[in-house]
């Protein structure tokens, strides 16, 4: 059995795809778990930050927001693979791999997706092309077995080490623009804000930050090793 790696370029109507179709200098990036989204909006022009976030009240389900005046994350709680106009549903409804995340730039829907018989990619075309939707194959290879899931990041393998009170740091700090270039705020400032003394914060922080550096190392060296023409076909187009 041939599996083949299919990446579909596709247009329709959904809040997230219409925001980037209305702000060009928008990309945005969406992983499901079959009960939330978790949304990654970057912006790219600065003008256009302010008029993004007027938006975000329209999207229904948020349940947390967070932004750092360039990225802006979501976590929604009904996730997309339930909405009718989704073409997430008919991958599911298929005998299809969905690969994550989904990436929505000018107007368009990027989706990869693993297909085990060619039937079933036949069916997928044919049900988009019913409901009416712009689409376009990008790539359709032989599966290799290489493809961005490969050195996709589980969260068990990321944050399983870190303490509540670590994680709690580094989101804190990330929130307060402790990450910015120039940053926005240091460790005393933010500890201040937390009404925690800043040596506590400073040392639950850096002991969060050597564990998620130790936790990608490994990951960091399966890319590095990865030749060249491998690490194209982790982008999406």
């Amino acid at each position: 059995m041939t599996l083949f790696e299919v990446v579909l370029k596709l247009t329709h109507d959904s809040p997230f795809v219409d925001l980037t179709r209305k702000f060009p200098s928008v990309k945005i990036f969406s992983w499901c778990n079959s009960q939330n989204d978790i949304v990654e909006i970057i912006v790219e022009n600065p003008d256009d930050y302010p008029l993004v976030m007027k938006q975000i009240p329209k999207v229904e389900w948020v349940i947390e927001e967070s932004s750092d005046r360039t990225r802006i994350h979501l976590i929604v709680h009904k996730c997309s693979c339930t909405a009718q106009n989704s073409v997430d549903v008919l991958i599911e409804d298929l005998n299809l791999l969905h690969v994550f995340p989904e990436v929505m730039e000018k107007g368009w829907e990027f989706q990869r997706i693993i297909a085990f018989r060619h039937d079933d990619l036949e069916e997928l075309l044919r049900r988009m092309e019913e409901a009416g939707w712009v689409f376009e194959i990008l790539r359709k290879v032989p599966f290799d077995g290489f493809i961005a899931s490969s050195l996709m990041l589980t969260p068990d393998a990321l944050f399983s080490d870190l303490t509540q009170k670590q994680v709690n740091a580094v989101l804190t700090a990330h929130r307060h623009g402790y990450y910015m270039r120039p940053r926005k705020a240091d460790v005393q400032t933010i500890a201040a804000k937390k009404q925690v003394s800043r040596t506590t914060f400073q040392e639950h922080l850096k002991k969060a930050e050597n564990k998620l550096v130790t936790a990608l190392i490994p990951y960091m060296q399966l890319y590095n090793h990865t030749p060249a023409e491998r690490r194209e076909r982790l982008k999406m187009k």
